[in-house]
Formats: structure tokens, C-alpha cells, sequence
């Protein structure tokens, strides 16, 4: 017995979803990294199924869903990289506190000519 096609796409959707809500709502950067990495997967998911069922001869599908996670380990890579630097920068790694990586503008009043 085969298990069809239909059951595969909708574990990607549920994970695609689940990534996209993840992303949206969580407020610590790792919990946003962790949504990415779930979203990239569904598609890895939805990109092997549609080449078992669609084109069973063929690889490209393979090589696709290979070439997706290559990217999303080196995407994974830097993305913690730089929220180690944010760590170090702010001893937290909160969305909400980026905004103080952000250098202070000097603002100066413009000076009264004599």
C-alpha cells in the first residue's frame, strides 16, 4: 500500500503554516531561525514528493531539494553568526531590541550666523 500524494502536501502545508506563524509571532530570534528552517523544509518536502509522483523517472526534484538544504545550512550558518554578535551587542537576542544595534545620529542645531 502506497501512501498518496495528498498526505505528503499536506504535512508540508501544516509545517509551512507552522513556520510562517512561528516567524511571525515569536520574539526570540532563534525561535524565528528554528520557523525559517521549518518553512525551507516543507518546500524540501513538497519539492521530493512532486518528483516521486510527477516525474518518477527524473531527479531534478532530488537535486532541487539537495541544493535547497545546502543553502539553508549556509543560510543557518550566518544567521547564527549574527545573532551570537547580537548576544555580545546586547546580552539578549529579543526581535523587539534590535532596534539598539542602530548608531545614535548626532543632532546638532544649526549654528547662528554673525
Amino acid at each position: 500500500m502506497e501512501i498518496q500524494m495528498q498526505y505528503y502536501l499536506l504535512l508540508g502545508v501544516v509545517m509551512f503554516f507552522a513556520g510562517v506563524y512561528g516567524f511571525i509571532t515569536r520574539r526570540n530570534l532563534i525561535a524565528v531561525l528554528i520557523s525559517v528552517e521549518l518553512n525551507l523544509n516543507a518546500v524540501d518536502i513538497n519539492f521530493a514528493v512532486f518528483n516521486r509522483y510527477l516525474y518518477p523517472g527524473e531527479l531534478e526534484g532530488m537535486f532541487f531539494t539537495i541544493f535547497a538544504i545546502a543553502i539553508a545550512a549556509a543560510e543557518t550558518a550566518v544567521a547564527i553568526a549574527i545573532i551570537i554578535n547580537v548576544y555580545r551587542n546586547l546580552s539578549n537576542i529579543e526581535v523587539r531590541n534590535l532596534d539598539q544595534l542602530q548608531e545614535p545620529t548626532e543632532t546638532t542645531e544649526p549654528e547662528e550666523k554673525a
